[in-house]
């Protein structure tokens, strides 16, 4: 049986996971819940607790017997399944990374689903500190090609969904460096490529967070 993620009919917090098993090529079930009262009910209603998931949640992940949820730990199991995870020598700095963009993440997702009479608090907040952000991560990166030099590991996936998420947040703060460049390289692997160009890819018609959200980030329509 082919792998399983489970999310919402949104990008959010499981397409680093679908960007990885885009890359592998190998198949895999996209089981999108729509955000409508139906798929809520779907999931809030059926499958959620009636899946054998020890901590019930979106994403999960089902690979024959093993059943998972949380992004870091789907995406730690996918590197071991997929050889993309961090060499002995770069396990340390592929933790830190992992980290730090879930740790950024968490920070934008913390902006689009504020309250409406907070909204614009927090997003300056948050832009008042992307500016360093953003230095520290091209620093980090340096020439690459990939977050921990030669060797892509799942930790990239991360990397360039969440970076992606923040420079359409803030596209000003994404328009040359390092950060930008890394970007722009893993967009340009094969089979991620394939995907970006296709009239099927998801990004194209989903948001990046809920409809419901101060900010759901909905793709351009140019």
């Amino acid at each position: 049986m082919p792998v399983e993620i489970g999310y919402w009919g949104i990008r959010g917090l499981a397409e680093p996971c679908r960007l990885l098993l885009r890359y592998t090529e190998t198949e895999w079930t996209d089981a999108v819940i729509p955000i409508t009262p139906e798929g809520a009910d779907s999931w809030f209603k059926g499958k959620k607790y009636n899946m054998g998931l020890d901590f019930p949640n979106l994403p999960y992940l089902v690979d024959g017997d093993v059943k998972l949820t949380q992004t870091v730990a789907i995406m730690r199991y996918l590197g071991r399944k997929f050889g993309l995870s961090p060499s002995e020598a770069d396990v340390t700095k592929g933790d830190l990374m992992e980290q730090y963009m879930m740790e950024v993440r968490l920070a934008l997702g913390k902006v689009c689903y504020a309250d409406a009479d907070q909204y614009v608090e927090k997003k300056s907040e948050f832009l008042d500190k992307l500016a360093l952000r953003v230095e520290e991560m091209g620093k980090f990166i340096g020439a690459g090609p990939y977050v921990l030099g030669d060797k892509i590991t799942y930790v990239d996936f991360l990397a360039l969904e969440f970076l992606d998420n923040v420079a359409a947040f803030s596209p000003d703060h994404f328009k040359t460096g390092p950060v930008v460049e890394y970007i722009n390289r893993m967009k340009s692997l094969p089979a991620l490529k394939k995907f970006y160009d296709s009239e099927d890819c998801t990004h194209k018609s989903y948001a990046i967070n809920s409809p419901k959200s101060q900010w759901p980030g909905w793709p351009s329509k140019q």
